[in-house]
């Protein structure tokens, strides 16, 4: 009987495929922080002159941050006369700023210094701080290989300077650099029920922190 050809030009196609995805692909290590996240978020406060208690990470409006504030010892001894402390319920908060009620609602018992978004990557970093620089001062902290990109330099940069949000870098030994300073001259937005409710949840921040804070001039 006659042997069947074969196709000698396919099997070697095919057993050249099967080698090569048998070869190892070059894994690239993923980009991690040099320090904890409370750890970056004081030096950055710090090295952007932000006065105040740097908070430990939360989530608030959906986003991690940490923020950087002050207790209104005023506000808050008069808060504490009325009765009135953190107030978590976000539709009672929002009754304040109706002009019916506003004349009676309690005032912030927080000052608010800047929020900080601390991630790996700088979109992540700007999904979370863009919400709070349009109330005040925002910032992301990256580690120092994030920002070593193209992507970095053609699409971040741009979007930091037209939200105004200054970009602290961390290097390998948690030692932090200023990347990009924020900007002062944006339009920010007058106080609303978002602002005066995370104005609750930092009081209430402020009130569980073990450091007391400082009354800086």
């Amino acid at each position: 009987m006659a042997a069947t050809p074969q196709n000698t030009e396919s099997s070697a196609v095919t057993g050249s495929a099967k080698r090569s995805r048998s070869l190892p692909s070059r894994v690239v290590p993923p980009i991690e922080l040099p320090a904890s996240v409370e750890e970056l978020a004081r030096k950055a406060a710090a090295l952007l002159g932000w006065h105040g208690v740097a908070l430990p990470e939360t989530t608030m409006l959906g986003r991690k941050v940490c923020v950087v504030a002050r207790l209104r010892t005023d506000v808050h001894a008069e808060r504490i006369a009325m009765g009135v402390g953190p107030v978590a319920d976000r539709a009672t908060v929002d009754t304040w700023t109706w002009p019916e009620l506003a004349a009676t609602a309690p005032a912030p018992a927080a000052e608010i210094i800047g929020v900080l978004a601390v991630a790996r990557h700088w979109r992540t970093a700007m999904a979370s701080a863009v919400p709070f620089a349009r109330y005040g001062e925002a910032a992301m902290v990256l580690p120092s290989p994030a920002v070593l990109t193209e992507d970095y330099v053609g699409n971040c940069l741009p979007r930091a300077r037209a939200y105004g949000l200054a970009v602290v870098t961390a290097d390998p030994n948690a030692m932090i650099d200023l990347d990009l300073e924020g900007r002062d001259e944006r339009i920010l937005l007058a106080e609303d029920p978002v602002s005066r409710f995370v104005n609750e949840l930092v009081y209430d921040q402020l009130l569980r922190a073990t450091e007391v804070p400082a009354d800086v001039e």
